[in-house]
Formats: C-alpha cells, structure tokens, sequence
C-alpha cells in the first residue's frame, strides 16, 4: 500500500484503522470499540481495555520464546562501560525492582519521580513502575532543585528513585544533593527514595528515607504484571509552560502502546530483532517513546548511551556505536550532527568505521537546517529523514513514513502528515490559509491514540492552552504552511519556547529568573540564533536607576541565578545592560522583533511599537557580542 492509499484508510474509518493496529497488543482483555468521545472535547481510546505496559515491552517477548534477544544495549564512553541485557535478563530485574517498590507501598495509581541519567537501570525504573500499574514522572537528571520541587508538589509522589551523580565529559553532577534539596523545598514528602549507587560518585543515605537500589530488592517476592485500564495514565511528563508552572503531559497505556507498535515499522521501518538508536535522555519525551517504550514494545533491540556526540573521545562516537551494534536507525537532533560536522566537517572519522548495516538517519527535536541535512545526506550516502512532533503528541505528526512508502525528500520540510492526524493551517481568524501562505498550524481534534488526552489535574489549563484559540483543533503553538504537494514546513514558535540543542526552555521562566536580581528593574530573554545549539538565550537587563556597578558582574549573577534556578541546560551565557526594551503602546515587549534584529534579519517596525528609536539602540548593544551584523 502507498502512503496514499494508507492515509486515505485512516482517514474514511479511524476506528477501523486504529482496531486493526490494536491487534499487535497483547490484552488481557481487549477494547469494546477504539474512540470514546462522550466527554468531547476529551476524548479517550481504548479505554475499556484491561493491559500492562511491562507486559507488552518484556514479558511476552520471552514467553513467545526471544528471551534471549538482546532488549537493551549500555554504551557509556564516559565510564568505559558497554553492557547487554536480554529480555530474560530484563524480566528478572524489572520483576524484582517493582517487587522491592511494592514491598514498600508503591501501588497502581501512585505516583513515582524517576530523577536519573542515561544508564539502564533508568529504563528498568520506568518499566518497574508500568509493570504495578505506579505512573512514572522522569525529570531530567540535573534539574535543579526548585525545578525538581515544583514537580515533587505538583505529581506528589510517593516514591523517588533517583541516581547518585551522573557524568558529563569531565565533571561529575551531583544529583543526590539536588535530590535533598528539592524535597527540603516541596511541601509534599515522599514516602521513600530508592538510590541508585554509581561507583563515580557514593551518596550519603538519610536513614529511614533513603535506601539503597540494590539492598532494598534484597529477598523480595518478585512483581507479577498488574492489569491496568486502557486509559490509566502511563505517565506524566512535565514540559516548559510559557508561565513557569510547568505543564504535567500524561499519557493513556493502551493509547501509547497502539501508536508507538504501529510507528516502529509504518515510520521507522523498524522490525522485531532490529537495532534502533534513538540518541536522546529518558528525561525528554524522544526518551520515553523511543529509547524505553517504542523499541521494547516492538521487540526490537534499544541501545541507552551515556556520551556526546563529540568529545566521548571524539566525532566517531556515533559511527562506532553504529558500526558495533549493527544500529539499522538512528535518531536524534540536529544539533547533534552539528556538533559533529563542526568537528570533522570533511568526515575523516567516518572512513574508519563500517556503516553498511545502517539504512536510515531521523532528525527531530528542533528545526534542521538544510545544509546539517545535506552534510549528513552527503557523507552518510543513506536517507535523511526530518520530522516534526511535540511533547504532547508522543510520536511523529509530520514525516516521511519509511517503512509504508519512502517519499522524496524536500529539504526544510518534514514532510507529510502522518495517518491519525488532520493538520491545518489557519490564519488568526481561524481561516484556513492557501498553500504555501504561513498561519497557525493546529490538528483537528479528536488527536489519536498515544497523544496527551489531558494535563495532570489540570483539565481546565488543557482546555485554555491548547484547545481555546481555535475551537475543534489542538493547538501546536508552531507557526508554517503547507505546499501544493501537502508538505508540512514549520517555520517558528507562535509563543516564546526556545529550542537550545533540542531541549525547549522556556525564555519567559529565565525572566522570571532574572527580574528575581536586585539590580534588575526590567528584563527580557529572546532566542538567537547559534550555528552550533540552534539557539541560545540572550538576556537584555535594564537595570534599577543609581545602579552603578559593573555590567560584566551583573551579567555574571545573572547567568549563575539562571545556572542556579533552571539549569545548565539552559546554557544562558549572553546578557546585555540596555535603558530601554522597546514595546508596544499596551506595554507587550517586542521579543519577536529583538530576535530579528539579533539574527541580522528584515523586519518591519511593528505598528503598535511606543518608540521606535528604542530598536535602533537595540541593534547598537547587540553589535558589541557580534549580533545584529545586517
């Protein structure tokens, strides 16, 4: 069947379409009918449905006789380590962990903080908890604590398993004072915290609270699967809100274990007994859908990587790990393959490996760039696939779907729109735009299985954020159009969430962080352009009158505050000291118009502006760090 024929079997039966693919899930008992729409504008799938998660991802993998198959690759350049495990091997040890939980208190419905790295005994937290039937909330590991707190408060949970450091290139992070310092500042207590010991970094255990990841599993009655609803949430996951309170996603189980089965093959062309890399952390959402659940559901092989794709020694990193385990695809972000080509643009490091297992390279997280994808094309003689999703869509709503029909690929765009999903562009009156005219781009609702069906208790922020602005649609908060061959092209943010190497911040939460100084009277943080992150923060302080300290050393603060408060993810570095933002009659700050100036774009001087002088002054600060170069 061609794409065409596949989309257009969606699109004149969805409950047909997605009652077919449900035939691949193992159910201890199967759903009545697909969609449940009685409380439209929440809609639900499967929800009838009686399944468990760990089932599906391990247990009928070695009752159907694969328990040898390799589940889960280990590959940290960082410590020196590479390690298997079977399915067998994963069985017994997501037993015995959700086992050792339960032997605690930890039951389905409670709530579990999985504050980890990339090894796999972070996949075997997620997987332990899915197999009671707990809801699993992954904060990246390194959060800082009021990051972590505000989560603690918000999923309430009653366990945290947490890690005792992880490891970048050449420093340690220190997660369990983090760990303590969050639970210091929530209002709510977890019972308990499981940690996981690394031999790079020993935590200190607080007793009666916290105990150790392999002491406590000591002589417990290994868990057997706990049958759950179709639409128990499998997890929450918390994305950057534009106000920030961060936005806790959840996800039906039998929803996500539909969509994620059918996208292995119909996208990924990804079959049982294959190897799929997705290069990413289980703390975003790439994690949860294609290193823990996506792969393992499918009975494919997944590989978990502790490294960078440069510096862990080098720029082979990637092709080495490909070579070694024979990886049939991978993913990750662009800004990965920027990284590489910066360091090794002529590709030297790729003539020593041996990549003739490798068919195909998925790029998504942020916008790739065409000449990323033309390098990569060039040097890696296999397709380059970009496609575009969300936290809250889980898996792929534009892309090329390999494993239905390979289409052509246009470079810019991330081509089509995947069976399930209806997408449209409208302009602000909620019109739908011709083609090739850029406007709000929204999917008609109901969204399908795997896709957020609401926020942790927070039903009427739901329906505010995503479901207010164009009634009948989800709104993406991506702005782009479609061309005459219905190619998807995404240009921009509608909103104020930067992309800074694939992990969107949110600049309005850095404000926040940077009005909190006492020598800043106002402030603004804008995304600008970076060859090598895609963009970075850049903040423009205009600082209390009679402040007369040196800029350079406000700008210090700042960056520590923000280091401090949200991370160093965020890789906010750059701040100027300016009199004046320049805003509109009504008081909004012109982000939009800063970021053009910043980028050395065209723009036009909006017409609601106050002042219009303030952006030549703009433009003048923006000289002194190189920006603002047209």
């Amino acid at each position: 069947m061609t794409y065409a024929d596949v989309y257009d079997s969606w699109k004149s039966d969805p409950e047909a379409f997605w009652m077919k693919a449900a035939e691949t899930i193992s159910w201890v008992k199967p759903p009545s009918k697909a969609l449940f729409d009685e409380n439209a504008p929440i809609y639900e799938w499967f929800s009838d449905a009686q399944v468990n998660t760990c089932y599906n991802a391990v247990d009928r993998h070695v009752e159907a006789g694969n328990g040898d198959r390799t589940a889960l690759i280990y590959d940290s350049p960082i410590t020196q380590t590479k390690h298997k495990i079977s399915y067998a091997e994963l069985q017994v040890r997501v037993a015995s962990l959700a086992g050792a939980l339960r032997a605690k208190g930890v039951e389905k419905g409670d709530r579990v903080i999985i504050y980890m790295p990339m090894v796999p005994e972070a996949i075997e937290a997620m997987l332990a908890c899915s197999r009671l039937g707990a809801i699993h909330s992954v904060v990246f590991g390194g959060f800082a604590a009021n990051e972590l707190a505000v989560r603690i408060d918000d999923a309430k949970p009653k366990a945290i398993i947490a890690a005792s450091c992880g490891l970048e290139p050449n420093r340690v992070i220190h997660y369990k004072p983090l760990l303590d310092g969050a639970i210091d500042l929530a209002d709510h207590k977890p019972d308990f915290c499981v940690i996981f010991q690394r031999e790079q970094e020993v935590a200190a255990l607080i007793k009666d609270r916290d105990f150790d990841w392999h002491a406590f599993q000591y002589g417990v009655t290994p868990a057997e699967c706990v049958p759950v609803a179709g639409n128990h949430p499998s997890y929450i996951l918390y994305t950057s809100g534009t106000t920030g309170q961060p936005k806790g996603v959840i996800r039906h189980t039998a929803g996500q274990l539909v969509a994620l089965d059918w996208t292995m093959k119909a996208i990924y062309d990804i079959d049982a007994g294959d190897v799929f890399w997705a290069a990413s952390d289980v703390g975003w959402v790439v994690g949860h859908s294609y290193i823990a659940y996506g792969p393992l559901i499918h009975g494919a092989t997944t590989i978990v990587f502790e490294g960078k794709p440069v510096g862990t020694p080098d720029a082979g990193t990637f092709w080495r790990i490909i070579e070694e385990y024979k990886v049939k695809s991978l993913f990750t972000a662009p800004t990965a393959f920027r990284a590489i080509k910066r360091e090794d643009p002529g590709g030297e490091f790729l003539k020593k490996y041996d990549l003739s297992n490798f068919k195909i390279l998925f790029l998504a997280g942020e916008r790739a760039d065409p000449d990323t994808i033309i390098w990569a094309q060039d040097k890696l003689g296999v397709p380059v696939i970009d496609h575009w999703w969300q936290t809250e869509t889980g898996w792929a709503v534009a892309a090329n779907p390999m494993g239905i029909e390979p289409l052509p690929v246009k470079l810019g765009s991330p081509s089509v729109v995947v069976p399930g999903y209806d997408v449209r562009v409208l302009d602000e009156a909620g019109v739908e735009v011709a083609a090739g005219e850029m406007g709000a781009i929204v999917l008609k609702l109901p969204l399908p299985p795997g896709t957020l069906p609401n926020l942790w208790n927070a039903e009427e922020r739901y329906i505010s954020a995503y479901l207010t602005t164009f009634p009948g649609y989800y709104e993406t908060g991506d702005a782009g159009y479609k061309d005459e061959d219905g190619y998807l092209y995404i240009m921009a943010r509608t909103d104020d969430v930067i992309n800074v190497a694939g992990h969107r911040l949110s600049t309005g939460a850095m404000e926040e962080v940077l009005a909190a100084h006492p020598d800043v009277a106002e402030c603004a943080v804008i995304g600008v352009a970076d060859k090598l992150k895609g963009q970075l923060p850049l903040g423009f302080l205009c600082l209390n009158a009679g402040c007369n300290r040196p800029h350079a050393e406000i700008v210090k603060e700042v960056a520590g505050l923000v280091r401090e408060k949200i991370g160093p993810v965020a890789a906010f570095k750059l701040a100027l000291v300016v009199d004046r933002l320049p805003k509109t009659r009504s008081g909004k700050i012109l982000r939009a118009t800063m970021v053009k100036i910043a980028d050395s774009e065209e723009f036009k001087v909006p017409a609601t502006i106050d002042d219009p002088d303030i952006l030549d002054e703009i433009k003048v600060a923006l000289e002194t760090l190189g920006y603002a170069q047209g």
